[in-house]
């Protein structure tokens, strides 16, 4: 019989596999908060779309480190997502967190609070966000369960916001002075901004996309643009979009050069008489190409943008 030395080259080797097995889902499964300014964090989404190869993972969330507890904005697609923002949290500060707040109904950004709501954490959100939450999201939930697999979205059940808002405000969560600042119908009806000015950075939310497709099916054309004024306006220095990288106000020049070229294109085609099907085919816009989802995400724009002027002219 060999002697046991023989077999330590390949025990080591199959030791090292089994820990590496071990520790990958557990990589994968944590969050990198990365720090904007002092006390105030982003979890960066992974570009690309959900599914089981980004875990749903797309949209970015944060918090805020005040002096008396954190405030979180965002929380991602599932309970367990909820749980790692928990987790990564405790590593940052020892702070309870004292407020969640959910700037707009899309999905992989509020079916983590549940893990918030299960520690007795309260949930705010705009009043029309809440009801576009009651009116689809357990439709939202179920779809996710189908693609993501029911072990991801294991825990995950929608928790509808207990505080509401109406319209822009001020409010004061965790020992951090906080505005909330609501323009009206634009990427959704009930899109929130947050601004901390202590640090000069938004929390931009459905907003402000960087280096990605906006998606208009929940939105308003006129007030997107119009919100993208108003935060333009706001003292803010670093901005946190709803996806992509942290940026500044050129972040928010970017998603109005990207809207409005939009519409140029599909008014010019919409106006010599393309049909529906060829406008999407014929709407390309090279310069945003490299943006992630431009493929699906540009098209269905197209084709949103284009009923909408059909429905402007019937005067709908």
């Amino acid at each position: 019989m060999p002697p046991v030395a023989a077999y330590a080259p390949a025990l080591v080797i199959r030791l090292i596999a089994v820990l590496l097995a071990c520790i990958g889902p557990l990589r994968a499964g944590a969050l990198e908060p990365v720090e904007v300014a002092p006390n105030v964090y982003a979890f960066l989404g992974v570009p690309g779309e959900i599914g089981p190869d980004t875990g749903g993972n797309v949209g970015n969330s944060g918090f805020i480190v005040g002096d008396q507890g954190v405030v979180v904005i965002d929380t991602g697609i599932s309970y367990r997502h909820g749980r790692a923002m928990l987790d990564a949290i405790a590593h940052v500060s020892d702070k309870p967190v004292a407020l969640v707040i959910v700037t707009h109904a899309v999905q992989e950004f509020l079916f983590g609070s549940a893990a918030f709501s299960e520690r007795g954490v309260a949930l705010l959100a705009h009043t029309r966000s809440v009801d576009l939450m009651r009116s689809r999201c357990e439709h939202c939930l179920a779809n996710l369960r189908a693609l993501l697999g029911e072990e991801a979205m294991a825990g995950t059940r929608l928790v509808v916001p207990q505080r509401s808002v109406s319209a822009s405000t001020t409010l004061s969560a965790g020992g951090r002075t906080l505005e909330l600042v609501h323009f009206g119908w634009a990427s959704t009806p009930g899109d929130l901004a947050v601004l901390d000015r202590t640090s000069g950075v938004l929390f931009a939310g459905g907003l402000v996309c960087n280096g990605r497709i906006p998606e208009l099916r929940d939105g308003h054309f006129q007030g997107w643009l119009n919100a993208l004024d108003g935060l333009a306006a706001l003292p803010a220095s670093r901005i946190v979009p709803g996806y992509g990288p942290v940026t500044d106000k050129r972040g928010i020049d970017q998603m109005r050069h990207y809207l409005l070229d939009l519409d140029n294109q599909v008014r010019g085609l919409y106006h010599t008489g393309v049909s529906l099907l060829d406008a999407v085919d014929q709407a390309e816009l090279p310069a945003y190409a490299g943006w992630a989802m431009y493929p699906a995400n540009h098209r269905r724009n197209v084709q949103q943008r284009y009923l909408q002027l059909e429905l402007d002219e019937l005067g709908g």
